[in-house]
């Protein structure tokens, strides 16, 4: 199956994805906030809405730059070494701004789980953030001479919901004791802050020393 990437590669993709996915973010605070005020029905609706989202983006994402890859990989590759731009940028931002968590919790009245996975869903694709992110980190993993990079793409995007989702799920289940943890232990976030930067600044070193040689 020449989609599948090397094993190296997954297991870097896997390692930046539990990263990603124990950083707090508008997603996360979502789906602990409505945990937390409507139930963990509501927490695992809104948080199913975001994953159908990253299909979404997946889809857009792979085949635009299996296009770009198609037309122009000189271009491609020019996408690349801006993305390990993009991903110092984020690893900066960590570290002086720190992560956003701030669920709500009051009492509400419970909507329906459609219109939380809808939620879910709405926050995800209406992320500018997200798409930019999938477009700038999608292509670390790929090389843009590989005749299969458009089918690895697709895999690794798709890839993205089930290592997320052993990582996000607990959280929902457990949004109480979490979020209290986060919320009284400045420590705990500034250690995820310090893990995110340093993986993702290594990510951005290796695609630029790659293109240097």
């Amino acid at each position: 199956m020449d989609f599948i990437p090397d094993t190296a590669i997954i297991l870097q993709f896997a390692i930046a994805t539990f990263v990603l996915a124990i950083t707090p973010g508008p997603d996360m605070t979502l789906f602990v906030g409505r945990a937390l005020s409507e139930g963990r029905a509501a927490g695992f609706a809104c948080m199913f809405g975001a994953m159908t989202g990253i299909l979404i983006h997946t889809a857009l994402v792979a085949l635009g730059l299996s296009a770009l890859i198609v037309a122009s990989p000189e271009a491609f590759l020019v996408l690349k070494v801006f993305g390990a731009g993009y991903l110092i940028w984020l690893a900066v931002q960590a570290i002086r701004k720190g992560s956003a968590f701030s669920p709500e919790k009051r009492a509400v009245r419970s909507r329906s789980l459609f219109r939380n996975w809808a939620t879910g869903l709405g926050i995800n694709l209406l992320n500018p953030k997200i798409i930019l992110f999938f477009m700038t980190f999608l292509p670390q993993f790929v090389s843009a001479s590989d005749p299969h990079a458009p089918g690895k793409l697709f895999f690794l995007g798709l890839m993205f919901i089930p290592l997320s989702f052993p990582v996000t799920a607990p959280m929902v289940i457990a949004a109480d004791g979490f979020s209290k943890l986060l919320n009284k232990s400045p420590r705990v976030t500034r250690m995820i802050d310090y893990l995110f930067a340093g993986v993702f600044s290594a990510f951005a070193l290796k695609i630029i020393t790659a293109q240097a040689r």
